[in-house]
C-alpha cells in the first residue's frame, strides 16, 4: 500500500494491483480532457491488474444534471473504459460526510469562518499566482464577535487549522511535490457556509469507501493534494498513490472546458467517427502512441507509452507539450 516516510513525503509502492476511480461532475458533456485523464487513470489501474471506480462528483446541484449523468455512463461505455461495482453519487453521501466532520473536530480545531472571498484578496496577496492564503482572520474571534456576525446575518463556513507542517509527496508524473500548510495553504474550508461540504473532505471520505489506491487526475488538482493528505491523517485514512496528467489546453494556455464546448464528446465522435478514433488521436496527442490511428482502450494498455508525460503540466490541443518551467 501507498507510505508515508517520517519526513512525510508519500511514496505509492509498486507491487499491488490498483483501484482507481473516475469522478466526473455531471455539469456538461465530458471533452477531451476529461477523457484523457480518465484514460490514463484506465491504462495505469488496468497494467497493476486492478480495475477502475465510478463517482459521480455531484455536490452542486444547481449545477448537476441527470441528462449528464446519463451522458456520463453512456459515453464511458462506448470509449470502453470500464468500472467495476454500482457508481456512488456524492450527492447520496452527506451522512458520511457529517460523520467525517465530527471525528476532525473531535480531534482538531475547526473554526467559523465568516470572511467573503474578498475579505480573503483584500487581507492576503495570491500565492504563486494562484490563490490567496488564508491569512487566519477568524481564528482568533471570541464568543460575542462570533455572536455579532451570525446576528447580522452572515453565515459561517467552517475552517480546519492547519499546522507548520510541510507534507510532501512523490507524484507517479509531476515527481517530488509538497507544500507547507501553513504557508503555502492556510486553514482550508471543509463545510461552507450553505451547508454544503467541500470538495476536498468529500473525496477524502469517498476515495477511502470505495477502496481507491491509485487517484489519477488533472495537474490543476496537485496544489490540493497536500491538503487531502493531511485530512486523510487526521481521519485515519490510507493515502492512495497519486499521479497529475497534464491539462489538455486550447489557444493561449486555455484549458478545455465543458462551458466552452472544446473537444467536447458530441465534436469528437462528429471528427473522428468511432471512440478508437477519438482515443488514438487523444492517445497520439498526448505523445502515448506515434501514430494517429484509431485504437482502443484495451490496446493502449499495452501500448502507451506513458512517461511521454513525465514532468509536463500543458498539451495544446493542436501542438507539442510543455513541459515543467
Amino acid at each position: 500500500m501507498p507510505n508515508s516516510d517520517p519526513g512525510g513525503s508519500v511514496r505509492p509502492s509498486s507491487q499491488e494491483a490498483l483501484v482507481g476511480r473516475y469522478a466526473p461532475s455531471p455539469t456538461g458533456r465530458i471533452h477531451a480532457g476529461n477523457i484523457f485523464a480518465s484514460l490514463v487513470a484506465f491504462i495505469v489501474a488496468r497494467r497493476s491488474g486492478g480495475h477502475m471506480a465510478m463517482r459521480i462528483e455531484d455536490l452542486d446541484p444547481d449545477r448537476s444534471k441527470q441528462a449528464y449523468i446519463d451522458a456520463i455512463f453512456r459515453d464511458y461505455e462506448l470509449l470502453g473504459l470500464e468500472w467495476e461495482g454500482e457508481a456512488v453519487y456524492q450527492s447520496k453521501r452527506r451522512e458520511a460526510y457529517e460523520d467525517a466532520f465530527r471525528r476532525i473536530r473531535a480531534g482538531h480545531r475547526v473554526y467559523e469562518c465568516f470572511c467573503t472571498r474578498a475579505d480573503i484578496h483584500a487581507a492576503s496577496a495570491p500565492h504563486r499566482g494562484e490563490k490567496a492564503v488564508y491569512p487566519g482572520t477568524c481564528r482568533a474571534l471570541t464568543a460575542e464577535q462570533r455572536r455579532l456576525r451570525i446576528e447580522g446575518g452572515r453565515r459561517p463556513a467552517w475552517r480546519l487549522e492547519v499546522p507548520p507542517v510541510r507534507i510532501g509527496l512523490v507524484d507517479g508524473l509531476q515527481g517530488a511535490y509538497g507544500q507547507w500548510l501553513d504557508r503555502d495553504c492556510g486553514d482550508f474550508i471543509i463545510k461552507r457556509n450553505d451547508g454544503a461540504f467541500a470538495y476536498q473532505l468529500a473525496v477524502v471520505v469517498d476515495d477511502a469507501a470505495q477502496g481507491v489506491t491509485s487517484v489519477v487526475r488533472g495537474v490543476d488538482l496537485l496544489p490540493s493534494t497536500p491538503q487531502q493528505i493531511f485530512l486523510q491523517r487526521c481521519l485515519g485514512l490510507v493515502t492512495p498513490a497519486y499521479a497529475h496528467v497534464p491539462l489538455l489546453v486550447a489557444k493561449r494556455d486555455r484549458r478545455l472546458s465543458k462551458r466552452d464546448r472544446d473537444a467536447g464528446m458530441e465534436e469528437l465522435l462528429g471528427r473522428y467517427k468511432t471512440a478508437e478514433g477519438i482515443l488514438g488521436h487523444i492517445a497520439y496527442r498526448a505523445g502515448l502512441i506515434s501514430d494517429d490511428a484509431p485504437t482502443s482502450a484495451e490496446e493502449l494498455v499495452s501500448c502507451a507509452r506513458l512517461d511521454a508525460l513525465a514532468g509536463k503540466i500543458q498539451i495544446p490541443w493542436n501542438g507539442a507539450a510543455h513541459e515543467r518551467d
